[in-house]
């Protein structure tokens, strides 16, 4: 497979507080499809609690940052995984809501007032119904764990297969 060097997949959450470990969770199932082939060499796979600082830190330079994490919505359901591209003229959708007083949204908009955005953002936002302290996710949202890694792995290899001049 290829080198990919500017990928970086990244999970926000903390892994102990339930559903809010699902960003974790993805990357954890990545790292076992790198460690067996099934992903190129060179996409970095790392986790986040998702300070907008630490963010921009992670995707910068990237040609592709994908970024896993929990979301409240209401009314919810558990589970289901919402998908938003952000390019370099699309503010941060509002009304959306992270697990984390300040995080992702946050990050975004100071990133583009820095001009620190990667070239492509991809979210992927699951539902989650349980934040409270403990380890687990809900039944509900472990099943949209291996789902949202094959999809993960998709973005990848759609965006490798896109002639370079349109990655550049």
């Amino acid at each position: 497979m290829a080198v990919s060097s500017h990928i970086t997949v990244i999970g926000v959450g903390n892994e102990f507080r339930r559903d809010d470990g699902v960003g974790p969770m993805v990357v954890a199932r990545l790292r076992e499809h790198a460690a067996h082939g099934g992903l190129p060499a060179g996409i970095r796979l790392v986790c986040s609690d998702g300070e907008p600082g630490r963010l921009i830190g992670l995707w910068e330079g990237a040609e592709l940052a994908v970024v896993v994490d929990a979301a409240h919505a209401h009314p919810g359901h558990p589970g289901r995984i919402h998908r938003l591209e952000l390019d370099g003229y699309k503010a941060w959708p509002a009304g959306t809501a992270s697990s984390h007083g300040l995080g992702l949204g946050e990050a975004v908009e100071l990133a583009r007032a820095l001009d620190r955005m990667p070239r492509r953002l991809i979210v992927y936002a699951v539902e989650g119904a349980d934040g409270s302290l403990g380890t687990g996710l809900t039944p509900a949202v472990n099943a949209a764990v291996e789902p949202l890694t094959e999809r993960v792995q998709q973005e990848i290899a759609r965006h490798l297969a896109r002639p370079r001049s349109v990655r550049l």
